[in-house]
């Protein structure tokens, strides 16, 4: 008897390290070279900046229809072509814009959702005429997105998709005031009450002057603000597969940063799209690397991206990604 339960032990480790091999193998698909090759075409002058509403900005939700359709991940219900169009009042103006969303759905528990997200949109051009290129803000995000997404795929067509549903969702007018998540938020394409996170990416591939020296880190924002299960789920996660130092300061709202040639509070929480789906009382990670001397200038280029940082923290979602969409339980609120 007590054989045998030596051999069912044995048999239950060997499962899951083959189950652990496979995961990572899924991981690795998400490369530096291929982030960066997405990383330099999305923003590339042709973007304009991809300002909210700007031809730049349709060619950039073009480019990501472009990746999705290619990569035979399907568009949201509700969606067009991928396509969740608004339109917004910026500064008295009506401006045509849209959410670029796409789905994997899930095998055992379809109708929990995780929406992983970045914003599509930049500053587009200055007064000067120099375009903003915002490839670290949000270029990363976008890119880490696409690469997360085409990794999922690949486990989907081995036939080990996720249990629950994964949202990719790529928000407009992040920075004219968070807009675009906004407006998901109060129309959602899925019910929100069964959206179980939220996984925002907003700049991730540069290293702040906190860190110099030392660029093995992550700003994690909001993991532990409305579920414990979560941070504990993304810790675990980042011990087992990645080994990045993550950082939480700026879970202290009070925690000063020095932007724009000034010090101020930081409101991290509250300054990026996971903001709106914790009004929601949606759990949120929020992933950054903090701001640069580059920080809305036409000098934040593809050229200064750390791309094996990039694919690291990129691999650290997800990893987190796949953690919560194929454990037995949906995570718990606080």
């Amino acid at each position: 008897m007590r054989l045998t339960a030596l051999i069912i032990l044995f048999i239950i480790k060997i499962g899951f390290s083959q189950e652990k091999d496979k995961v990572s193998e899924y991981a690795d698909s998400i490369t530096a070279k291929e982030l960066m090759e997405n990383l330099y075409v999305y923003s590339s002058d042709y973007f304009q900046g991809r300002e909210t509403g700007s031809i730049g900005q349709k060619r950039a939700v073009n480019f990501l229809q472009n990746f999705y359709r290619t990569t035979g991940i399907v568009g949201a219900n509700g969606t067009k072509n991928y396509l969740q169009p608004m339109t917004l009042n910026i500064k008295g103006e009506k401006i045509e814009t849209e959410n670029v969303a796409a789905i994997i759905k899930g095998s055992e528990f379809p109708d929990q959702y995780i929406v992983i997200s970045a914003h599509l949109d930049h500053i587009g051009i200055d007064s000067r005429g120099e375009i903003n290129n915002g490839a670290d803000d949000d270029g990363t995000g976008n890119v880490a997105l696409l690469e997360i997404a085409e990794a999922f795929k690949s486990a989907v067509k081995d036939g080990k998709g996720p249990k629950r549903s994964l949202i990719f969702l790529h928000v407009t007018g992040e920075e004219k005031g968070l807009l675009g998540s906004k407006y998901y938020t109060e129309n959602p394409l899925y019910p929100i009450n069964n959206t179980i996170t939220n996984l925002n990416i907003d700049m991730i591939g540069r290293v702040d002057s906190l860190h110099f020296g030392k660029p093995d880190y992550l700003y994690l924002i909001g993991s532990n603000i409305l579920s414990d299960d979560l941070h504990k789920i993304s810790e675990k996660v980042n011990d087992e597969y990645v080994g990045l130092e993550l950082d939480y300061r700026y879970n202290d709202l009070n925690t000063l940063v020095y932007e724009l040639g000034r010090y101020v509070k930081n409101r991290y929480y509250e300054r990026s799209d996971h903001y709106n789906f914790a009004k929601k009382n949606i759990p949120v990670i929020f992933y950054f690397n903090g701001t640069h001397k580059d920080y809305h200038k036409p000098t934040d280029t593809p050229d200064k991206i750390n791309y094996p940082l990039l694919e690291k923290r990129t691999k650290l979602i997800f990893h987190t990604a796949w953690e919560l969409a194929n454990r037995k339980s949906r995570i718990k609120l606080n």
